[in-house]
């Protein structure tokens, strides 16, 4: 049977991409790509990279009123929002322009249009045309859901974010994942007054529910009016904004509300019922280890698999992908400890098991450090940043390490690397501080704060700790 590729990809996030660009490149096979929007999929477009720019452009308020503490004649002005996003499209048009570099010099045949599946081994262009593959991979991502209820046309997504023509004044956001929580502490950074909803009784469902508390409490510090337990009914666009009417009787008004609820796998209209794959309940396209479908010929990888939503667990996905049918090395990519950071103000690192799950396993001992930074204590800012370890109580191995404050992000970076070669408490303890930094807590909490087994040691956790790294707590510590 005659076909005129290897494989074909659905999808040029970054899954997909990495997929076709090792399959071409290292496997030596002919591959095709299929993208019917633009490259670089959710994370480039519209997703971690802009995000991300935007966290930076929302510190640089508190920044300037820091400079001032520490001296310098500073003042904020106002934010030029028309030319902060004409350099946010040039830099998404710059690295989608990467990416299609990147699968050209690999060999990838790049086809601009949609995709559908017509059996295991033929798609449809939405040119017209149809091409053939020995094996079809399926890397289209995940769209965001907005619930539908009265006026829940007012609302926009994530996506509309990176559109935005002026920054609004009043913004109502619905959700607590991390999305919701992200884009709270950007807009609430850039100065727009924000107000948070969220039906549930904690924000960051699934992550460590101390970090959590420490994270919410700092953005209600911050300014932002944040409610639990609570959700919208209807909205109504009337002259003055959009009215919003919620579920403890309140009527509030904004200029724009963005939900942030949730996401779906884009994985219908692709042929693949049809074709007898495997969706699950919210549509996600069902694979095994190998992310291969009930269909031997056809694979997904990334947010359509409904598996950890993540841009790097996609791309590790795609090569796992092509080292295994193109590359002749078996690969399945372990998802049992995968590092992540929440991108608030402040901002949370965590890797590993929570305090709730470790526990849940067996006894731990738990390690915290609650302090305020060096450099913001200076300046008269009231944050403070949490360093904990859940250490696994007959082992000692240390099963998770959760940071809240600068940098967390790349801070838990390098603790996973230390928690995922089986670092034990005392590994920890025999690292020598880097001082004055604010990683250095991680490395000098000798106490647990908490055990399970004997009384709760409570002020005297992380005392050691606080001695030795304090002089990151400004006039709160001294270093010994």
């Amino acid at each position: 049977m005659a076909f005129d590729y290897d494989l074909f990809v659905i999808g040029g996030g970054s899954g997909g991409v990495r997929a076709a660009r090792i399959a071409a490149a290292e496997g030596k096979a002919k591959v095709g790509l299929a993208e019917e929007s633009r490259m670089g999929g959710t994370c480039v477009i519209r997703g971690c990279v802009p995000k991300k720019l935007m966290v930076f452009a929302s510190h640089f308020p508190a920044a300037i009123e820091d400079a001032r503490a520490y001296g310098w004649d500073a003042a904020p002005g106002d934010l030029d929002w028309t030319r902060f996003s004409a350099s946010l499209d040039a830099e998404l048009d710059r690295l989608e322009a990467a990416y299609r570099r990147t699968l050209t010099h690999a060999g990838v045949t790049i086809h601009d249009t949609r995709a559908v599946l017509e059996d295991p081994h033929t798609v449809r262009l939405g040119t017209g045309g149809l091409v053939r593959a020995k094996h079809i991979l399926i890397a289209t991502g995940g769209h965001p859901h907005i619930p539908q209820f009265p006026g829940s046309d007012l609302a926009v997504s994530s996506n509309a974010m990176f559109q935005m023509k002026a920054l609004p004044a009043r913004v109502l956001v619905v959700g607590g994942g991390y999305i919701a929580c992200e884009f709270a502490s950007i807009l609430n950074g850039l100065g727009v007054r924000v107000t948070q909803y969220y039906r549930g009784t904690q924000m960051l469902r699934g992550f460590d529910e101390e970090a959590v508390r420490h994270v919410t409490t700092a953005m209600r510090q911050h300014g932002i009016d944040m409610h639990l337990g609570m959700d919208v009914l209807a909205l109504a666009r009337q002259t003055d904004g959009i009215h919003a009417a919620a579920t403890d009787g309140s009527a509030r008004v904004f200029d724009l509300v963005l939900y942030a609820t949730g996401r779906l796998p884009n994985s219908g209209g692709l042929g693949l019922k049809a074709l007898g794959v495997a969706l699950g309940p919210r549509g996600e396209v069902v694979v095994d280890d190998y992310s291969q479908t009930g269909v031997p010929s056809i694979f997904a990888v990334g947010d359509v698999t409904g598996r950890a939503a993540l841009t790097p667990v996609a791309i590790r996905e795609g090569h796992a992908f092509a080292d295994t049918v193109f590359g002749g090395k078996p690969t399945m990519f372990d998802r049992s400890l995968i590092a992540s950071a929440v991108f608030t103000q402040p901002e949370l690192g965590t890797v590993g098991l929570s305090e709730e799950a470790a526990r849940a396993r067996g006894p731990v001992d738990v390690y915290t450090a609650s302090f305020r930074p060096m450099k913001t204590a200076f300046a008269g800012r009231p944050d403070t940043a949490l360093m904990k370890l859940v250490v696994d109580q007959a082992t000692q191995a240390v099963l998770g390490c959760h940071i809240v404050g600068p940098e967390a992000g790349e801070m838990v970076q390098l603790a996973a690397i230390a928690i995922g070669m089986g670092a034990t408490k005392q590994d920890f303890d025999r690292t020598v501080a880097v001082h004055p930094t604010l990683s250095e807590e991680l490395v000098t909490m000798r106490k647990p704060s908490r055990s399970d087994q004997g009384p709760d040691t409570g002020a005297d956790g992380g005392a050691d700790g606080g001695a030795n790294g304090g002089a990151n707590g400004g006039a709160d510590r001294v270093a010994i």
